[in-house]
């Protein structure tokens, strides 16, 4: 348990062989991941000319590189970190989704991917431009949802995420808003976890992008400074008191187990019932490269953490650090356990 509620310093030794004890123990958990599933698609070029129709880039095209988002995702950096994922979605049956299905890790099961006749996979398309000698930054985004989920959609999913959820030790859901995960939906996986007495005996770790405050009685919620201040209707920026404020209003009107926030450049706070706030510097530098998932591996991590006995400051507190690496990386990428080992040992080690 880290035993203060700031970023620990340098030289905890003991702290490093807890860390190291628990990532060590990752290649073990099985962690059913549920929820929205997106393509996610970059299409990259080298800037040629201004174009004479308009006062627009011409791009010469490169490649294209489909990766999965949202839940996607998620289980690509269970995966990573070692775990495996037992993954169930909806996936069209069209070439995107074919592509997206091609571009899995081997430890991800898709076993639970429902693919509905007529589906269409939702898709986040970036173009991004740049020369030989210098980063590609992106241009555009193209969004393109998905239908609408039908009763049968949804039924089928629940079929399957049950089937998953069974013997896991840890269930993530991943909400983007896509109108397939639900509180009902939720409701009958946490009856279908074990149970230890009253309680589910694996954590129930939730990612909700516009409906936070329809889930009740989870272990934990990661959402990001934004989606508390949309959420709640207020500004917390540098403002301490009102994230505070914010957490702890989140934490009563969820009933969760924790609450951690994401913050950007400002690190992570985690919020407890009864205990003292804790708050994590961001890990490396500020000078972003991409934070496209940057969600995705932060629950992921934190699922692999406390599916293996970590604290919730513990599991934070690894977040934090394969969060911080994330981002350094362009485009939907993941974290490697033994670059997250690298990472604490060398911040805290020294």
């Amino acid at each position: 348990m880290i035993p203060v509620s700031v970023h620990p310093g340098h030289g905890n030794h003991e702290l490093v062989e807890r860390l190291t004890r628990l990532v060590e123990s990752f290649r073990r958990p099985r962690i059913a991941v549920v929820g929205d599933l997106i393509a996610d698609e970059f299409i990259y070029g080298g800037i040629d000319r201004v174009s004479r129709e308009a006062p627009v880039l011409i791009l010469n095209y490169d490649s294209t590189h489909v990766t999965p988002g949202g839940a996607g995702n998620a289980a690509q950096n269970v995966a990573a970190l070692g775990g495996t994922a037992r993954l169930t979605g909806l996936l069209g049956p069209d070439e995107i989704g074919r592509r997206l299905a091609r571009s899995f890790s081997r430890h991800v099961d898709r076993t639970g991917l429902v693919k509905p006749v007529g589906y269409r996979t939702p898709t986040k398309t970036r173009i991004l431009a740049g020369g030989v000698h210098s980063a590609r930054q992106q241009v555009v985004r193209i969004d393109r949802p998905g239908p609408a989920v039908t009763r049968e959609m949804r039924a089928q999913v629940v079929e399957a995420a049950t089937a998953a959820v069974d013997g896991c030790d840890a269930l993530i859901v991943s909400d983007y808003g896509g109108g397939l995960v639900t509180p009902a939906l939720v409701a009958a996986l946490k009856r279908g976890l074990p149970r230890r007495g009253r309680r589910p005996a694996a954590p129930i770790l939730l990612d909700s992008r516009y409906a936070l405050l329809k889930y009740r009685g989870l272990t934990i919620a990661a959402p990001n400074e934004s989606e508390v201040e949309h959420t709640l209707g207020i500004r917390v920026g540098d403002d301490a008191r009102a994230l505070e404020r914010a957490g702890r209003e989140l934490l009563r009107r969820t009933k969760m187990g924790a609450m951690l926030v994401t913050r950007g450049s400002r690190g992570m706070a985690l919020f407890e019932p009864g205990r003292p706030t804790q708050h994590l510097a961001i890990y490396g530098t500020d000078e972003v490269a991409d934070v496209t998932g940057a969600g995705d591996t932060v629950i992921a991590t934190m699922a692999m953490a406390l599916s293996v006995g970590a604290s919730a400051p513990e599991a934070a507190l690894l977040a934090n650090y394969a969060g911080g690496l994330v981002v350094m990386k362009r485009g939907t990428a993941t974290v490697t356990v033994d670059e997250l080992q690298h990472a604490f040992v060398t911040d805290l080690g020294s």
